[in-house]
């Protein structure tokens, strides 16, 4: 055996041990707690084993990025441990509290992970995205400075019935994939059973219709060698007729079992009962289990023999639980080796008592084997998460019109940022699936083009036909156009936002989806967050305010998705100038990445970053006049200012979110007569008036009596039987916390039902969000009024 073949093969069994030792610790040797199985996928993990020895210590180079299998996780860590970027702490605290995660994490793993992975199906499908969003940086002259890498996907076949990863194959086709792999572990048996037989054919027919190249691993370096033995062709055709129920069960059963079939299916045919004979039992299980997927030279030779950058597809045959006593059992994806299997299992591995830890345990050359983990091309730059500079954020103003939608306020000021040659403008690249003119980000792409990597004419414009699109593909091109497929949305823009760190080289993803439609790709979404990834999502127009289209598209929601999705701050600004003041900060919010520590202020750890949600509308607004002040302008960042202040014997307060702010306005002076002080807040992010309110309580449950959130302070000086009514075109839960803060009563109106088509003030009426209805809330609840207060045609009567 050549050397550097025996030292993968060396490897792998490092890995196959270290794995399933980490996963038996944890179940059977760690105190249990809860009392609960820790879990942790040994078969999957196996199957899986020669593919990554060959990918990481043959194939990869530091440039190259991998999502690996979320099943497969303990054979990264134990790869990212062996290289000496993973502790033994973490390891053998494995699956629990500060160790190494269930399934790799950019943001939770300290090794070297270059895709998160859970979901399954997202990280396969991401690859495809993050080699777009490399080919869109490249083709930029700030960026074509950077190394083209594989984007690599190691996918588990059941992984295969996902939706999600066809809606990304056929993105991929339309914007020329290229330098991608996905790797397919064909162990043909998923968590609750065998897969389907013949499913690798239709891979293949589907692979092939996107223009991917199809590699079929399936078969090993000892089954090559028998094939060209006297009755290897007889040997070979069963192999490929036996079903993959029967071909898991015998693997399970061993070497006398499989003797036992062959000779009954196959008879005495000479040759090929001479090749069967010329075995042994273990030799003979040894051969049939020796797949394509599970021979890490056989796998090594298939990454090499790949000499282009079309995209691939790897249909690797494997064994689940290969290497192991529970291989080909159908039960076992979840199931473990117990105590008695393992401790045989150790012997057979040659792993002494007490050397379970030890990354050479069992190695009989471990100089050569030290001398040749030192030369891996894909470790020499060793942790490969980069940086790039912040880039400064200019001031965003906002020449206030008369009327105007906040939705219509963001495509005006993107179109001026489009206007200048400031670096933010360079590096912000927009993206929608399919509805990229009806958000309005028609003026973006007319200035800066849409991104392909070779320039596409625009029919349009060579014949002269008139068309306010003028859109011309180019890979100057700034904006990305997706089908419709949110999925698809929120992938790109987890890629795009990791961009800095993948690629180093930082971008700002704006990506435009309808409101509604969020929920569509929400999987995808809370998957970008939990990586980290920072961008911006406009979800417009939104709520029942789209009265004429229907329930179908208006969002009710959302908000309460924006309250509770970490990672994201979410906004809903009612005018112009507030939406100016959050786009300047959000592009700075997007490229911080300090310290954890609260600001004594809100309360809120601004200084990590994150993502940013707005939620806009159509519906076109009197705008309030030229604001400048300070504490308007902060308190549209920190989530709330009064826009009209109570006083000292204040009886109530409006509190809106969002396109409700006239209603809100207009049903505070009709009750102007009735009660002589009432206060308006405008609230343009609950979610941040939300986190700060229940940081600071956690703040003072821990010993800080002088913690103070922003809306605490806001409410300061109200009296304790002050009614607050809160309104939002969204579902009234993500206000209807206001009166928790200081104990005030509360009657909350938004929208709990789906809605039907209308005017905005047929709908406004139907859900209670019109200024009668509002003011109601208030003279009927509010002290010295019964419940015979009405309003009627704007005049108020008792």
């Amino acid at each position: 055996m050549p050397t550097d073949t025996a030292h993968l093969k060396t490897i792998e069994q490092r890995l196959l041990w270290l794995s399933h030792w980490m996963i038996h610790h944890a179940n059977h040797v760690r105190p249990k707690v809860d009392g609960i199985k820790i879990g942790g996928h040994q078969a999957s993990s196996a199957s899986m084993v020669s593919i990554l020895t060959a990918l990481y210590f043959s194939a990869l180079r530091p440039e190259d990025r991998v999502a690996v299998k979320p099943h497969a996780s303990p054979v990264f860590h134990a790869i990212q441990y062996l290289m000496g970027q993973q502790t033994r702490a973490k390891m053998e605290a494995f699956r629990g509290l500060g160790g190494a995660q269930s399934y790799p994490s950019r943001t939770k793993d300290i090794d070297d992970v270059d895709f998160s992975t859970g979901s399954v199906g997202l990280g396969v499908a991401v690859t495809a995205f993050a080699s777009l969003v490399q080919d869109y940086i490249a083709a930029k002259t700030w960026g074509e400075d950077i190394p083209l890498g594989r984007m690599v996907a190691l996918v588990g076949d059941a992984e295969l019935d996902e939706g999600n990863i066809y809606e990304a194959l056929q993105e991929g086709w339309k914007n020329d994939l290229r330098k991608c792999w996905w790797i397919i572990d064909y162990n043909r048996q998923s968590l609750d059973g065998i897969v389907r037989e013949g499913l690798f054919a239709r891979v293949e027919k589907i692979f092939d219709a996107f223009g991917w190249d199809v590699v079929r691993v399936k078969y090993g370096a000892l089954q090559r060698a028998a094939f060209d033995e006297p009755g290897g062709t007889a040997l070979r055709d069963w192999i490929d007729r036996c079903p993959n129920q029967d071909y898991s069960a015998l693997t399970f059963m061993g070497g006398a079992v499989w003797r036992k079939r062959l000779m009954e299916d196959l008879g005495d045919q000479g040759a090929v009962s001479a090749l069967i004979d010329r075995r042994t039992d273990a030799e003979l299980a040894a051969l049939m289990e020796n797949l394509g997927g599970n021979c890490v030279t056989t796998m090594a030779d298939a990454f090499a023999a790949v000499d282009h950058d079309r995209p691939v597809c790897f249909l690797a045959y494997t064994i689940k639980g290969w290497g192991t006593p529970i291989a080909g059992h159908k039960d076992n994806h979840g199931g473990l080796m117990n105590p008695t299997q393992f401790a045989a299992w150790q012997r057979h591995m040659g792993v002494a008592p007490g050397k379970e830890w030890e990354p050479f345990a069992a190695v009989e050359d471990e100089a050569g084997l030290r001398a040749f983990l030192a030369r891996v091309p894909f470790f020499a730059k060793g942790p490969r998460r980069y940086s790039d500079s912040k880039v400064q954020v200019p001031p965003i103003a906002f020449e206030t019109d008369r009327e105007i939608s906040t939705q219509a306020a963001f495509g005006k000021i993107l179109d001026e940022i489009s206007k200048t040659d400031s670096a933010l403008a360079a590096r912000i690249v927009t993206t929608s699936p399919d509805v990229t003119g009806t958000t309005s980000l028609g003026p973006w792409v007319n200035r800066r083009k849409l991104f392909a990597r070779t320039a596409q004419a625009d029919a349009f414009i060579d014949h002269r036909i008139p068309s306010t699109a003028k859109w011309e593909f180019t890979p100057e091109g700034q904006h990305i156009e997706l089908g419709i497929a949110e999925m698809n949305l929120f992938l790109l823009l987890g890629a795009a936002g990791l961009s800095h760190s993948l690629f180093g080289k930082r971008l700002f993803p704006i990506g435009t989806v309808y409101d509604p439609f969020v929920s569509r790709g929400l999987d995808a979404l809370n998957y970008a967050c939990y990586q980290d990834a920072r961008f911006m999502i406009v979800g417009t127009p939104s709520g029942v305010t789209l009265a004429p289209e229907g329930g179908a598209h208006q969002s009710i929601g959302t908000p309460l998705i924006g309250l509770s999705q970490d990672g994201l701050a979410a906004f809903e600004p009612a005018f112009a100038d507030e939406l100016a003041v959050i786009m300047e900060w959000a592009f700075d919010y997007l490229q911080r990445d300090g310290g954890g520590d609260p600001s004594e202020r809100t309360w809120l750890r601004d200084e990590t970053g994150g993502s940013v949600y707005l939620r806009l509308t159509t519906n076109p607004l009197e705008q309030p006049g030229k604001r400048v002040d300070d504490a308007f302008r902060q308190g549209a960042i920190d989530g709330a200012y009064w826009l009209r202040r109570p006083g000292p014997n204040c009886d109530a307060v409006i509190a809106y979110q969002g396109a409700v702010a006239p209603e809100a306005i207009a049903a505070a002076g009709l009750i102007g007569e009735h009660r002589r002080d009432v206060g308006v807040l405008a609230v343009t992010s609950a979610d941040r008036l939300n986190a700060g309110w229940t940081a600071a309580q956690r703040a003072r449950a821990r010993g800080n009596p002088h913690a103070r959130s922003h809306i605490e302070t806001l409410f300061r000086d109200l009296p304790r039987d002050c009614l607050i009514v809160t309104a939002i075109d969204g579902h009234p839960a993500t206000l209807a916390w206001l009166g928790a803060v200081a104990g005030h009563r509360t009657v909350s109106h938004g929208v709990e039902h789906f809605g039907q088509t209308g005017t905005i003030g047929d709908l406004y009426r139907h859900f209670g969000l019109d200024r009668e209805a509002l003011a109601r809330s208030v003279l009927a609840l509010s002290s010295g009024y019964g419940s015979t207060i009405s309003l009627v045609g704007g005049a108020r009567t008792a």
